[in-house]
């Protein structure tokens, strides 16, 4: 599956050990919350990652932050939104600065609002086009909330009808 970063692919760098699978002792790896411990007494500095579902409170992986590299966390459905106060909870309440990877089944339409709650990767399991992603992130340019990237938010036009 391709990792998008900014609607253009990159490499990926970071290796996902699933399920009880060894973790590997050197190398950037992502691992699942349950065994993010056991990464953590890993030997040396080699890059870190965890994955996290849609139940987990971010606010468990304070300890945690400053030897991660990468968060990711998981769409489900696309009216599933707690990735979204996730990834806004990382940045905002604990500044973490690492890379937050969207995972799952995100959509394209939701590319934009990914970056402004603090998403910098998207690797989806969804069978659209990369082409669709890169679109959905030159399209969608208006927003109502503010957002993590600090940019200024347009404000809209409106008349005011007199009768």
């Amino acid at each position: 599956m391709p990792l998008l970063e900014n609607g253009h692919i990159v490499d990926d760098a970071w290796v996902t050990v699933a399920g009880d699978d060894p973790i590997p002792a050197t190398g950037a790896v992502i691992v699942p919350f349950a065994r993010l411990e056991e990464a953590l007494a890993r030997a040396g500095d080699a890059p870190l990652g965890v994955a996290i579902g849609p139940d987990v409170d971010v606010a468990l992986l304070r300890p945690a932050l400053p030897r991660l590299g990468l968060v990711a966390v998981t769409f489900t459905t696309f009216r599933d939104g707690r990735a979204f106060t996730q990834a806004r909870a990382l940045r905002e309440h604990l500044s973490f600065t690492g890379e937050i990877r969207a995972t799952g089944t995100p959509l394209p339409d939701q590319y934009e609002f990914m970056l402004r709650c603090g998403i910098t990767t998207v690797q989806t399991e969804r069978p659209e086009a990369v082409s669709v992603w890169q679109q959905a992130h030159e399209i969608i340019s208006v927003a109502y909330q503010p957002s993590i990237l600090h940019e200024r938010v347009q404000g809209l036009g409106f008349r005011r009808f007199v009768s």
